[in-house]
């Protein structure tokens, strides 16, 4: 599935302009071997940092120390997976075959092994059409994980040769996630949903595998995520398009602890998420979430992010998308569960009176959204117009004679203004019944960031950020249609490889939603 940039005819070229492609193409393979030299340099002075950092923590430990450790693993972790990434460009494809030259060590001989016997499709010779005859075999092993332990595959290629020629005939290796990778599409998936599902940095993950006596070096893994990230790079570009072509969606954004570059710092980056699902009023459209990546929080890039989008976008009150909704193109839904959630934090902190109406008030209202949830669009607009509506009008009449009542500086004032001043927002979804009440949608979506954030501290890059959002993106849909994460992403790695990039929506979750089911039951 490489893209490679198409050549231009060179027949007709010149002797002159077949020296500048020649000189153009050798320069721009020093400048990526440039860059790849020192980005290994780097690599290495953090392996010599770390190793100091742990020499001066044996004896006694230091929160401070280990924190640093810990940051320092990570920038380490992310290094390598940027340097496995741009490895896999064609570009680098001399470096790459340099490097696959080192030497590796064999896979444990403790773990149990499966042998894979791939014969050639022909059963006589292609050439005469003479009886083959064994003549020898090939055998390649390659490290697979299965839930709760590791297995070695060992794929056999028999060599035939016919017995009345010299004609040998032998089945092509089967092609692997990683070009030349130890690691099969199960390993891969489970690492990839450890770190980013279940929020495990790569060198726990290493810590974990080798109490089964499994050595995984940490910068295996980090280029194994950097090979993956532009392996599936089509799939989720896929991805973005179908929830892109939504009438509806839901948007929010979350910072990101991002190292900065030089100074050992951390800057804060976003993580974008844009959700697509219609399932509360019945549409039976495979919901869906993409996530992006910026290194900051300017409005320019949700505006770019929904370039292609037409419809209504539920958010928050972010001045960022303001400037989306200036042509109409794109209208806005504002969200009940931000203004619930000022009067949560009063009633929280004071058990104001003010507070606790309001929740009661708003309460009702999804009182109502719980019950006509799943109904269709139609219904829920008349349900809606009938009892919602005249709960919002009335609550709006209680905010204004309290706040007549109240200081102008007191926080209640604030939340109170703050409902008011995107009243005809928040009353949007009484008269579309696509809408929600809320943008809980993509909040919920944003939990495994929240969670992996914590554990993380940062990100190690801004590469790094962008390949969170790919991989965020596909286990959240997945959960979202009902599937096993690591099971979806090992079935995609299995086949993507070889699979045509003009079919690649065939492999987004839902398309393989029935496969997945009936080889979990079958397992079972």
């Amino acid at each position: 599935m490489s893209e490679r940039a198409a050549l231009p005819d060179l027949d007709t070229l010149n002797p002159e302009a077949l020296k500048s492609l020649i000189v153009a193409q050798h320069e721009q393979l020093l400048s990526k071997e440039e860059q790849l030299a020192s980005r290994d340099e780097e690599i290495e002075r953090l392996k010599l940092l770390i190793a100091k950092l742990r020499r001066m923590q044996f004896g006694r430990k230091s929160e401070k120390l280990d924190w640093q450790i810990e940051q320092l693993e990570l920038k380490l972790d992310e290094l390598q997976a940027s340097r496995a990434q741009q490895l896999a460009a064609p570009m680098a494809a001399s470096v790459v075959n340099r490097a696959a030259k080192r030497g590796r060590q064999p896979l444990p001989a403790h773990l149990p092994r499966e042998t894979h016997r791939v014969l050639p499709q022909q059963e006589a010779c292609p050439d005469c059409g003479g009886a083959l005859k064994p003549l020898g075999e090939d055998v390649s092993e390659m490290l697979e994980y299965v839930p709760e332990h590791f297995k070695v595959i060992r794929q056999v290629r028999p060599k035939l040769a016919c017995a009345c020629c010299d004609k040998i005939v032998q089945a092509a290796a089967p092609s692997r996630p990683i070009e030349r990778g130890m690691a099969g599409p199960g390993l891969l998936a489970h690492v990839l949903v450890s770190k980013y599902a279940d929020h495990l940095p790569l060198y726990r993950q290493a810590e974990i595998y080798a109490r089964d006596g499994v050595e995984l070096d940490r910068s295996t893994m980090a280029e194994w995520i950097g090979g993956c990230s532009r392996l599936l790079q089509p799939l989720v570009e896929a991805l973005r398009r179908h929830v892109m072509s939504a009438a509806k969606l839901h948007a929010d954004d979350t910072p990101v602890p991002v190292l900065a570059p030089g100074n050992g710092k951390t800057k804060t980056g976003r993580l974008w998420t844009y959700v697509r699902d219609d399932r509360p009023w019945g549409d039976r459209t495979p919901p869906a979430v993409w996530f992006a990546y910026t290194p900051d929080r300017k409005g320019e890039h949700p505006k770019a992010h929904l370039s292609e989008f037409t419809g209504t976008l539920q958010a928050d009150a972010y001045a960022g998308y303001d400037a989306i909704y200036e042509d109409g193109r794109v209208k806005e839904a504002a969200c009940m569960a931000h203004v619930r959630r000022s009067f949560y934090d009063l009633y929280e902190a004071h058990k104001s009176a003010v507070a606790k109406e309001a929740l009661e008030r708003i309460a009702a209202l999804y009182a109502i959204e719980e019950e006509i949830r799943g109904r269709s669009a139609e219904e829920r607009r008349e349900i809606r117009t009938a009892r919602s509506r005249p709960l919002l009008e009335s609550l709006k009449e209680w905010f204004d004679e309290t706040l007549g009542k109240l200081s102008t500086k007191s926080d209640t004032t604030k939340a109170i203004r703050y409902a008011l001043k995107r009243w005809d927002e928040l009353l949007r979804f009484c008269d579309d019944g696509h809408l929600e009440i809320d943008n809980n949608a993509a909040e919920r979506s944003l939990r495994a960031v929240v969670l992996g954030r914590k554990n993380y501290l940062f990100a190690g890059s801004d590469a790094g950020g962008a390949r969170a959002a790919a991989i965020y993106g596909l286990i959240g849909t997945a959960k979202l249609n009902g599937l096993n994460a690591e099971e979806y992403l090992r079935e995609v790695l299995s086949r993507i490889a070889d699979h045509p990039i003009n079919r690649i929506e065939e492999l987004l979750p839902w398309n393989l939603a029935a496969e997945l089911t009936d080889s979990s039951r079958r397992a079972a």
